[in-house]
């Protein structure tokens, strides 16, 4: 016997392929606001910018991407962050535009225009149609906003086209421009490099971002304090993660980096980013987190406090060695010293506790030689860096203007010495082994004098209880 029910089936069908429908979502839909805010200042610095490089590299044609989301499964990606570099000569976010520097310098930004009611791109692309993801600036929003000429991306192949002069870009940041441009890997290095030495030196405009993400993120970690007795009831390193974490996405774009939050026996683990464990009274907490701003500047700031607002004898006697070597090497950090200055400041503070304290048996002659470096087992990492767009800025530097050159005015580094005893590390005294203490302070070079942007922050240990205590009263 036939079910007669069989025929009643209820059928799919898809409304791309339906008139009622492609005419009805064609119609009706009013304006929207498109405006693209950006803070004042940024468009000026970014054509600055430019113009250093278009110095830098003369005669030179020249086509960076802002790159696109990575695929985090099927049709699902994770967040988007455009290429550092493009954000420093552009000041846009826009996923998929591409900007082309003419040997003169003229500068073209080309992007995606928004498909209207009246294209399948508005309701079937789940990626970028606006009935999907919502509004997006078009090319006059960005175009007023930045003060670039805007062209559709479609026109692309036509702007980079031709041998003379040579197209200069970077491969693997965007799909469409590689197969556009043939571009040597070492010319695509060799612009990666010339960005990055001119972003070593910061404008005032690039401080200023700086210094808005060292602000919000010392709030963070006054927010991450407040939560430690619900991370010692349950919430563990989690809850703090969490916890930073919202801070950074309401204050700013989100954290500059994955977060460190390690309790205990993590805190020597110098990349913990798991952030799984729990916090228990008598820990200290080891944060390293940072801000980073809409603008995509990064702050770097580590400090380790207690759980419960006391060291122990053995935490203290660690902190009140690492503070020592921070203020050596924060005393190194001048201009035009040696960039090496103050890690050698710091190492020198270290191996003279480590031996002080009977850990090493070795001169320090020896200890701080090329064929020593035994205080190394316990800070194996350096101490410091450039910070900026990236958390660790402008590592395509070529070695003579980053680690064997000199310090300069204008220059924002991270300066965080440590010392990092694991839980199973037989060479120690029991009542050191799980001990990891960080202080990481961000800092600008000017001519006549340093400028630390995280003092907000106590560093030393007798600071951050009292700190930690009146964070934890707040409840």
């Amino acid at each position: 016997m036939t079910d007669e029910r069989t025929d009643q089936t209820p059928k799919s069908y898809r409304p791309i392929d339906a008139k009622g429908f492609r005419e009805s979502i064609a119609r009706g839909w009013g304006a929207v606001d498109r405006t693209v805010t950006v803070p004042a200042g940024l468009a000026e610095a970014a054509a600055e910018h430019r113009r250093k490089l278009v110095a830098a590299l003369p005669g030179r044609r020249i086509a960076l991407g802002a790159g696109h989301a990575p695929v985090r499964s099927n049709d699902t990606n994770f967040d988007f962050r455009a290429d550092s570099d493009f954000v420093w000569l552009t000041g846009c976010q826009a996923e998929g535009a591409v900007l082309v520097l003419s040997a003169d310098g003229d500068a073209t930004l080309y992007l995606r225009e928004a498909a209207g009611p009246e294209e399948a791109d508005f309701f079937a692309n789940a990626r970028d149609g606006e009935l999907w993801i919502g509004p997006v600036p078009g090319l006059k929003d960005w175009s007023d906003a930045l003060q670039i000429a805007c062209r559709p991306i479609e026109e692309l192949p036509s702007a980079v086209r031709g041998a003379v002069p040579y197209m200069l870009s970077v491969p693997g940041v965007d799909p469409m421009l590689d197969a556009l441009v043939q571009t040597a890997p070492h010319d695509g290095n060799a612009l990666r490099q010339s960005i990055a030495e001119l972003r070593r030196i910061k404008d005032d405009w690039e401080l200023d971002q700086l210094r808005d993400a060292v602000a919000a993120s010392v709030l963070a970690f006054e927010d991450v304090a407040r939560e430690l007795p619900e991370a010692i009831r349950s919430g563990g390193e989690r809850w703090l993660q969490g916890t930073f974490d919202r801070r950074a996405r309401t204050a700013g774009n989100g954290v500059g980096y994955a977060s460190i939050v390690a309790a205990g026996k993590h805190a020597p683990v110098l990349h913990w980013v798991r952030n799984d464990g729990a916090v228990n009274e008598g820990d200290v907490i080891l944060l390293d987190a940072g801000v980073e701003t809409r603008t995509l500047y990064t702050a770097d700031v580590t400090r380790t406090f207690p759980a419960t607002g006391e060291y122990t004898a053995a935490q203290r006697q660690v902190h009140d060695l690492v503070h020592k070597a921070q203020l050596a090497a924060l005393d190194a950090v001048k201009a035009g010293a040696p960039y090496r200055a103050f890690q050698h400041a710091a190492m020198v503070v270290l191996a003279e506790g480590l031996r002080d304290w009977g850990l090493l048996d070795i001169s320090l002659d020896e200890l701080l030689g090329p064929d020593g470096q035994q205080h190394r087992r316990f800070i194996v990492c350096g101490t410091g860096h450039y910070i900026g767009l990236d958390v660790h800025d402008c590592d395509a530097a070529r070695p003579e203007t980053y680690f064997a050159g000199e310090i300069e005015a204008g220059m924002a580094l991270a300066v965080e010495p440590g010392l990092y005893f694991h839980p199973n590390d037989e060479t120690v005294p029991p009542e050191l082994r799980g001990i990891g203490i960080r202080i990481e302070d961000n800092v600008v070079v000017h001519s006549d004098r340093l400028e630390i942007l995280t003092e907000a922050l106590p560093i030393d240990t007798a600071g951050l209880e009292q700190w930690t205590r009146k964070h934890l009263n707040r409840q």
